[in-house]
């Protein structure tokens, strides 16, 4: 069971992140403002696109995959874009030091066959060491496509787009102090990933997609993120305690469930999705993420189950002091909820919402309480009212970042 008063003690949180990941998402915003300053500076400012792609293909690995459908997300059903996760997967050579190199130097990708000049390949790479994209581009290259490279400087990858006449922009890497030696991993070939490497993946597509129409953003909407990461930084800090720190309360709310991540709409989809990912990769907790309406006949039998809630079938006096504390459903629902128009916007964050709360629900989300009050299983719903989809999605996206990361550190202390 967690122990939720770690989460009070900055010392104890300090001690177990060894590898600084709250650090890390504290300069989310200053990473964004670094890539789209270094973005501007490698020439995205100076391009002059001669119409929109037919189709936008992202290629990529863990957060990169991550960023390429929260772009689908906020391009809607107007723009083809398409994520283009590894396919294949080989041994990886090891370097001239004997290093064990990592899993993802072998793996591979494949352009879709109907793939060609009217189509835009962007690829992107924390590493840039992975051969199968230097390939990648290779192969896009012969085809025609026009193609546009994010990866650290001096990386294999990066020289790779000078070779292809690529658009190549520098990946922001995470700039934090060194303490000590990094802690040795469980599986070296497979490190845990920078929490806020989404932000160096997302913010050079967006800026790209802003240039080409892919989005219909504001000037404004991209310095506005950064603004928005700040502020959620400075209220998810370690030393605020967990009743005004929204992330440590969502965090102790989870503990000790199987959390069943629901969305209202592709934003909080693409959000739901990343949180699932979070808990997996940073809190070591499995969770399962759909969208409404049809989550609800996905997930059905998972209230029915052994996980619903519902009155205990076996003895009541039963002794269980020492038994485990059992598992039990929590469904979290995500969504975008803008006021209405004209509405001044104060809201400091996703907001959780009161279960009597009166305003208009749809359909779905209604069916979604409904279904949750009849078994007993706890539904707890935060909804984003900032107008603008970009916006809600970082809102929603930096808060549930935040609590996957406590979640963790304190179940690590537990």
């Amino acid at each position: 069971m967690l122990d939720d008063t770690l989460l009070d003690d900055p010392a104890a949180l300090q001690r177990a992140d060894q590898d600084r990941a709250l650090l890390a998402l504290a300069g989310a915003g200053a990473r964004v403002r670094t890539a789209l300053r270094q973005a501007d500076a490698a020439g995205l400012d100076r391009l002059r696109p001669d119409g929109r792609p037919r189709a936008v293909l992202v290629a990529g690995h863990g957060s990169a995959l991550t960023a390429a459908e929260m772009l689908a997300a906020l391009a809607g059903t107007a723009s083809l874009v398409v994520p283009l996760p590894p396919t294949e997967a080989a041994a990886p050579r090891a370097d001239r030091a004997g290093a064990p190199p990592a899993f993802t130097a072998g793996l591979g990708w494949q352009l879709p066959g109907w793939a060609g000049p009217l189509d835009l390949l962007a690829i992107s790479s924390a590493d840039g060491g992975e051969q199968g994209l230097v390939a990648l581009a290779e192969q896009a290259y012969a085809r025609g496509c026009a193609i546009v490279v994010t990866a650290p400087e001096g990386s294999p990858l990066a020289a790779a787009a000078l070779q292809v006449r690529a658009l190549p922009l520098p990946y922001v890497t995470s700039v934090l102090p060194e303490d000590g030696p990094p802690a040795a991993a469980a599986e070296p070939d497979l490190p845990a990933e920078d929490p806020a490497a989404l932000w160096s993946h997302l913010t050079p597509l967006l800026a790209l997609a802003q240039k080409i129409g892919l989005t219909q953003l504001p000037y404004d909407a991209l310095p506005g993120v950064a603004d928005l990461l700040d502020a959620t930084a400075v209220r998810c800090r370690p030393d605020a305690a967990a009743y005004t720190n929204p992330a440590k309360s969502l965090a102790a709310r989870l503990a000790g469930t199987v959390p069943l991540l629901w969305a209202e709409g592709p934003v909080a989809g693409a959000a739901a999705a990343r949180f699932a990912a979070q808990l997996a990769d940073r809190a070591g907790r499995p969770a399962l993420a759909g969208a409404l309406p049809q989550v609800l006949t996905a997930h059905r039998g998972m209230f029915t189950g052994q996980l619903g809630a519902g009155a205990d079938p076996d003895d009541f006096f039963r002794d269980r002091v020492e038994e485990p504390d059992p598992l039990h459903l929590q469904v979290l629902l995500l969504r975008q909820a803008p006021g209405p128009a004209g509405a001044t916007e104060e809201q400091d964050g996703p907001a959780e919402v009161p279960e009597e709360d009166a305003g208009p629900r749809s359909f779905g989300v209604a069916r979604a309480h409904r279904l949750a009050a009849a078994h007993d299983v706890r539904l707890t719903e935060y909804a984003s009212t900032r107008p603008e989809a970009l916006h809600a999605l970082a809102d929603l996206v930096a808060l549930t970042d935040f609590a996957a990361v406590y979640l963790g550190l304190a179940a690590a202390q537990s």
